[in-house]
């Protein structure tokens, strides 16, 4: 089976010919049909968000089609379509008894261990599939808590987009910021992460929804996901001009890029007694400071989002029906 490995980091990518082993347990082996590029591969690619070993194949925004089970499986069976998701979960820790199961804190407990065949291998080295996917390859094997089921009818390349980019996006939007009808919003970066942002809080009745990027092309394509306002931080201070245009600040700021500028700018542009969320994964070493007295006299929150905080069982479901009734738009998403 042929996947992209990643041997150092900083390094490229290499296509190697991997054993993949057969599904036990719960797992389920999926043949890829497509397969995201997502920024945080290319920052694992260049050594800004270390995995815990290497060689590791990488990618985890994926679709494709079920075609084996392990003993223990019944959610699924051959010729499903599916979707795997990063943010696999146990169902029994405190944090998926209550919903949270984006946070599980035995998440890694779910894959193979050391006396069991590897997942992944080459000439009998063990390979990491990042994120439990390794998702830059013709198979995927997962546990079944990294998959979710969808409608035939959805093509291959938007259900990979929906199990990162769409829900990371969207679920940031109605569920971590919880955004209510009337309320005004901002978006830092348009990218996919921040467009699906956009549209999360298009579908969540936001008023204004303001999107700033350095790249007009990028602004132009926030207009077409629902952004009522852009601004171009080339040539304008986002911050200053968000203000002005809320009379004082928006609702709730969304940094979708990942940078410690960004970030602090996002929480310059909120009101008082309101929330900035960080949903852009930074480097690991990166560091942000934060304005102690204000935060305190002015009440403001500063807020990661992981995945949307979503549950995807639950949401990507959704999110599919969303764009098969168009209400979400994600074609134009699709790069390549």
């Amino acid at each position: 089976m042929r996947a992209a490995v990643l041997h150092e980091a900083p390094g490229d990518l290499v296509v190697e010919d991997l054993t993949i082993a057969k599904p036990i347990g719960r797992e389920v082996l999926i043949r890829t049909k497509a397969s995201g590029l997502c920024h945080s591969d290319l920052h694992v690619i260049e050594g800004l968000l270390p995995l815990p070993s290497l060689p590791a194949a990488l990618g985890h925004e994926a679709s494709g089609i079920v075609e084996a089970v392990g003993p223990d499986v019944t959610a699924f069976a051959p010729g499903d379509h599916v979707i795997t998701c990063l943010t696999q979960f146990c169902g029994v820790c405190p944090e998926c008894h209550v919903g949270r199961v984006f946070i599980c804190s035995n998440r890694h407990d779910l894959a193979r261990g050391p006396e069991l065949e590897p997942t992944l291998s080459l000439d009998g080295t063990p390979v990491l599939p990042m994120a439990g996917l390794g998702a830059f390859a013709e198979q995927i094997l997962v546990h079944e808590n990294g998959v979710v089921a969808v409608d035939p009818a959805v093509p291959f390349d938007v259900a990979a987009l929906i199990g990162c980019a769409v829900m990371t996006g969207v679920g940031s939007a109605t569920n971590g910021a919880q955004i209510r009808p009337g309320e005004t919003v901002a978006v830092i970066g348009c990218g996919g992460i921040g467009l699906n942002i956009v549209q999360g809080c298009r579908l969540a009745g936001a008023s204004r929804i303001i999107a700033v990027d350095l790249n007009a092309e990028k602004l132009e394509a926030a207009r077409g996901f629902g952004a009522t306002d852009v601004v171009d931080a080339s040539t304008d201070d986002p911050v200053a001009v968000v203000q002005a245009l809320t009379g004082g600040g928006v609702d709730a700021a969304f940094e979708a890029i990942g940078l410690t500028a960004t970030g602090e700018q996002a929480l310059a542009m909120i009101r008082p007694g309101r929330t900035a969320y960080l949903v852009g994964v930074p480097p690991i070493t990166s560091t942000m400071t934060v304005p102690g007295a204000l935060m305190v006299l002015q009440a403001k929150g500063l807020r990661g989002l992981f995945m949307g905080n979503s549950n995807f069982k639950v949401e990507m479901p959704n999110l599919a029906r969303h764009y098969m009734e168009g209400r979400l738009e994600l074609d134009r998403l699709v790069s390549a």
